[in-house]
């Protein structure tokens, strides 16, 4: 498992932020779909990213900026979508059934030992 880059805290609210700015250009230049794949993906792949999940983050980027390329660059979606949405399911099964044998440490504890460590930084 990664070492996180900060605490889950911190990471939720960069990323509201992220997303927050992402509406806000959508809103200005009324183009939703399919600005709204990359508004959506890139605050979630940039949570997982901050938390310690680089595979997690790239199969998120592969999906959504795909949806985003597929509609925006006009390619074949009949053949591209389902590919991505199938290798974005079989990636979360594979995950969840065979990489995750060891028992990590509560989501709370990580949180909290983060959250000290970044306190200790701040302090030097």
């Amino acid at each position: 498992m990664a070492h996180h880059l900060m605490s889950k805290r911190r990471a939720k609210v960069l990323t509201a932020i992220l997303f927050l700015m992402g509406l806000a250009i959508l809103s200005a230049m009324h183009s939703w779909w399919p600005g709204i794949m990359l508004v959506v993906g890139l605050p979630l792949a940039l949570r997982q990213y901050l938390l310690g999940r680089p595979f997690d983050m790239g199969m998120t980027l592969f999906v959504f900026v795909g949806v985003f390329a597929t509609v925006a660059f006009d390619i074949a979606w009949e053949v591209l979508l389902p590919v991505l949405f199938s290798l974005g399911g079989i990636y979360i099964l594979f995950r969840e059934y065979v990489e995750s044998k060891e028992e990590p440490l509560t989501e709370e504890e990580e949180d909290i030992n983060t959250e000290i460590e970044e306190e200790q930084h701040k302090n030097q």
